[in-house]
């Protein structure tokens, strides 16, 4: 097995997601790819704790992919070995009427880590780019002023948000926040048969909804609206990876892979030291505690 190397899925061009692989390390035993995971898990789980302790960054991690492209459980696996403290994990599905009542990014704002910890988003404010383009109609639903009917969310409509979105970004990394954002890269016919393991399994059939069927009708569609939102979005500060999700235990490993590697990089990332008074009456301390 090859390594991991994170520039082979970081989107620096224009990406065509026809060309890129949906499958990763086929011949490999799940065992192995999991025997790799544990060990990098544990190591982001150290990292986090040094974060937490330096109190100057924190990580959001974006992740956007067809339905059944895995993401709950990367999110369980990756992030397992995490202090409870350290991470925090939203997914957002439709908007409810409180959040219509704000502007599109508010709930996202709200939902955003603070210093020194991890946040996991499952589905992202990409959603405003991607359902909401899919099915225009929806727009209607947030009140703009400019928008009377469907025929004002037009190219210009979606221009606008997709540089507000950018802007977005940019202020949150301009503050301290390193962002990531994971396309869980998937095959029409793998999610194919993950849709009929939900139907085939008792304990899975709860997942299924028929609306998964008319989802997946506009298959294409939506391939069409995450390629254009990619390669608008993927600048250096905020950059979008595609994964190959066919194999769950692989893109896992990617995807932790990639996190670690890159924190790394960030040589400021260290726990803070005491202060010269402290650190002159460690011994009083210890003797103090010692002799109660």
């Amino acid at each position: 097995m090859s390594d991991i190397k994170p520039e082979d899925y970081k989107i620096t061009e224009g990406v065509t997601l026809s060309d890129r692989e949906t499958t990763l390390f086929p011949d490999v035993e799940e065992k192995e790819l999991e025997r790799k995971l544990k060990k990098i898990r544990k190591k982001l789980g150290k990292l986090q704790d040094t974060m937490y302790a330096h109190d100057k960054y924190s990580v959001l991690v974006c992740l956007q992919g067809m339905d059944t492209s895995g993401k709950d459980s990367l999110i369980r696996e990756v992030f397992k070995d995490f202090n409870a403290r350290g991470v925090e994990v939203q997914s957002f599905k439709v908007p409810t009427e409180l959040e219509l009542s704000h502007d599109y990014l508010w709930r996202h704002y709200l939902a955003l880590p603070e210093r020194g910890k991890f946040g996991v988003h499952n589905r992202t404010h990409y959603e405003n780019v991607l359902v909401t383009r899919v099915h225009p109609e929806y727009i209607l639903g947030e009140k703009l002023p400019d928008v009377h009917s469907i025929d004002d969310v037009n190219e210009a409509f979606w221009d606008k948000r997709f540089e507000q979105i950018k802007n977005f970004e940019k202020h949150l990394t301009e503050n301290g926040t390193i962002i990531y954002k994971f396309f869980m890269h998937l095959s029409k016919d793998e999610q194919k048969d993950r849709l009929l393991r939900r139907l085939n399994k008792k304990e899975k059939n709860w997942k299924f909804s028929a609306g998964d069927l008319k989802e997946r009708k506009l298959w294409d569609t939506y391939q069409e609206y995450y390629e254009d939102a990619i390669n608008r979005t993927s600048t250096e500060k905020a950059p979008w990876y595609v994964i190959p999700a066919d194999n769950k235990p692989a893109a896992r490993l990617a995807v932790a892979t990639i996190l670690l590697e890159t924190l790394s990089q960030y040589d400021d990332i260290q726990e803070p030291e005491l202060d010269d008074k402290t650190k002159a009456n460690l011994a009083d301390y210890k003797e103090q505690l010692s002799n109660e």
